[in-house]
């Protein structure tokens, strides 16, 4: 049994005419501001405001950017003019205050480390006394 594979999934279909559902709502809601803008205000200013929104309208229906839609550039601006951001330059590590009393100052144990030898017996036997050093056993806990 065969099945038909859909093909040309990312074109939207056209729904009014030549124009995708988006599309459509894209420019007659522009259309619809400036005719209200034109019913209210003065022709001059109306068109001083209308031209812009037209012009917004149209970017969004038909305009891309980088074979993408122009609302995300408008998503991705709107964004990022509302999020926190934060300016890093020579960033210098923080000094410490000081509060005029001194401190005590801790003492660093230092552990003498051997220089490696050609031998691998006497690593072995170094590192296992070591480890003998470091955690004693006695026999007592064993009886």
């Amino acid at each position: 049994m065969r099945f038909q594979v859909p093909q040309f999934i990312e074109v939207e279909d056209k729904i009014f005419g030549p124009f995708t559902f988006k599309q459509f709502i894209y420019i007659a809601g522009g259309i619809g501001v400036a005719v209200v803008l034109f019913t209210f205000l003065p022709k001059f200013i109306a068109i001083l405001i209308a031209l812009p929104i037209l012009i917004l309208a149209a970017a969004l229906a038909f305009y891309k950017v980088n074979d993408k839609p122009f609302i995300n550039m408008v998503e991705a601006f709107v964004k990022y003019t509302l999020t926190n951001k934060l300016y890093i330059w020579k960033k210098a590590p923080p000094t410490p205050v000081s509060s005029g009393v001194p401190k005590e100052e801790k003492q660093i144990e230092q552990i003498y480390v051997p220089k490696l030898s050609d031998s691998k017996l006497k690593e072995l036997t170094w590192s296992l006394d070591i480890k003998e050093n470091q955690n004693p056993v006695t026999e007592e806990k064993f009886k």
